[in-house]
């Protein structure tokens, strides 16, 4: 008798061999949609940005936004000389694409061990992954000679350029054109970017310099030698420093020489950084009447300090309010 199944019901191999088939089909399809997936996240993938300091962190934010994976070294309320080149920042180090610093010697204590640490050869000196801001700007201060019985001396000149926003513009400029280079399939984006953040820099210096103009040619003392450039676009006078050598904590004699020559040259206020130990400050402030005013220094050192912005807004905002307390 014929079998009415024959030609409908495959055998229980073939049946076997078929779903083999489709299965195997189908891994094939998953693994070619996850190979897409891949390509696309990697073409795609964050640039890796590690900031030496909040200013560069911030600027990095301003030209790349969502382009950019960023972090800081160091935080607003550290000392950006002493820092501890930890394991998590020398692996942070080494899977960055782009090492941004100021530079000037100021990290010169703690940037060689991340670089020689963390074996990346992205970001080391002469790559294009390796950039120092002081490069690109006039550096004040500068010794004839450097001896380090003078004190935490940096042989480049003074390295805290972040205070003068012009320094800030110039950095933007080399900062864009290197995001452009390293990240080219996004470089008409960092360009629009930078002319953004340009447009309404430059708008705000305008605002800033015509709000500091009560400032030009008043007298201060600074707690440490961490605002020359401040001093420089504002027009303030440093009188005096409390520090008798760069780094080096003041003596009570030697606070004692300078209450005396304050009181022949009065100075309207003290400055200090927010990272830094108030109580030398607060003493001559004490022992001569004269205000004290706790700048920001970089992004974050106040609640008010939260962007670039923001930092000199500030900045200006306590400066005026101690001369105008006078």
């Amino acid at each position: 008798m014929k079998n009415r199944h024959a030609g409908k019901w495959p055998t229980t191999a073939a049946r076997c061999a078929a779903w083999r088939s489709v299965k195997a089909s189908r891994v094939l399809r998953s693994a070619f949609a996850g190979l897409i997936i891949a390509a696309s996240m990697s073409a795609h993938a964050a640039l890796k940005v590690l900031a030496c300091e909040p200013e560069w962190a911030a600027l990095a934010s301003e030209l790349g936004g969502e382009l950019l994976e960023i972090s800081s070294a160091t935080s607003a309320r550290q000392d950006p000389h002493r820092i501890q080149a930890r394991p998590g920042l020398i692996a942070r180090t080494r899977n960055a694409d782009l090492l941004l610093c100021t530079g000037a010697d100021l990290e010169a204590g703690w940037l060689p061990v991340l670089l020689q640490q963390s074996g990346n050869p992205r970001v080391q000196p002469g790559r294009p992954g390796h950039l120092l801001a002081a490069d690109f700007v006039r550096l004040l201060e500068v010794p004839a000679s450097v001896d380090r019985a003078h004190g935490d001396v940096h042989a480049a000149g003074n390295p805290h350029i972040q205070t003068d926003p012009r320094n800030i513009a110039a950095v933007a400029r080399v900062l864009a054109e290197r995001l452009a280079q390293l990240d080219p399939g996004n470089a008409s984006t960092y360009a629009k970017r930078f002319a953004d953040f340009d447009a309404r820099w430059q708008s705000a210096m305008v605002s800033w310099t015509l709000r500091a103009a009560p400032l030009r040619g008043v007298a201060v003392v600074s707690q440490h030698k961490g605002f020359v450039y401040l001093y420089d676009w504002v027009g303030l006078r440093e009188f005096a420093v409390l520090e008798p050598k760069p780094g080096v904590e003041p003596s009570v004699a030697h606070l004692q020489q300078l209450v005396a020559a304050l009181k022949s040259t009065p100075a309207r206020f003290v400055v200090h950084a927010a990272y830094q130990d108030p109580r030398p400050s607060q003493w001559l402030a004490s022992n001569t009447g004269i205000a004290t005013v706790a700048l920001p220094y970089t992004v974050g050192g106040s609640d008010s300090a939260s962007n670039l912005f923001k930092l000199f807004d500030d900045t200006l905002d306590r400066l005026l309010a101690a001369g105008a307390a006078r």
